[in-house]
């Protein structure tokens, strides 16, 4: 029987978050959602609208024994630019910070090691300065925005590339 495991990882808009993980051997399901604040069930607008302390975020659920949380934190990472405090790219404030949430002292313990080899890295001139938080309930955001990518691939790519996160991406990890 496979063991599932949860991931939980912030890395600005969600909608650019899900395809990277989406459809790699070993992971169940992503999902884009609320987490990191203080209101229940929040709405979309109440998490844009900066008033319920929640991140955008994805809840990834997947097999360690084929793609294990080291990779998973490898990839998140390739996904952010992790010296950005106030936001991700075009999307700026609380709600689209980076942020890693840990389920087990396990993953946090590994987020920490993976966090520190990339301030070691020199792959950055600025500090790291995504946080490493406890999970907190996670609030699944309403259908639209589940895999956007594949609901809206046009508006998807422009947005992914107008953004900034493209460029970034390919400049700072390709």
């Amino acid at each position: 029987m496979e063991q599932y495991q949860t991931a939980t990882f912030a890395g600005g808009c969600f909608w650019c978050m899900v395809k990277p993980f989406d459809e790699q051997p070993g992971i169940k399901s992503v999902i884009s959602g609320y987490t990191g604040g203080y209101v229940e069930n929040p709405t979309y607008q109440q998490v844009c609208a900066e008033t319920t302390g929640h991140y955008e975020a994805v809840q990834i659920t997947y097999d360690p024994e084929i793609f294990p949380y080291e990779k998973l934190l490898e990839l998140f990472w390739q996904q952010i630019d992790p010296t950005d405090p106030g936001g991700q790219f075009y999307d700026r404030g609380q709600s689209y910070q980076t942020a890693i949430f840990y389920q087990n002292e396990t993953q946090k313990s590994l987020a920490e090691e993976s966090k520190k080899k990339l301030e070691e890295s020199g792959r950055f001139s600025k500090p790291i300065v995504t946080p490493i938080l406890p999970a907190k309930p996670f609030y699944t955001a309403e259908d639209y925005h589940q895999h956007y990518y594949k609901k809206n691939p046009i508006h998807y790519e422009r947005y992914h590339i107008g953004s900034g996160r493209a460029d970034f991406i390919k400049t700072h990890w390709r």
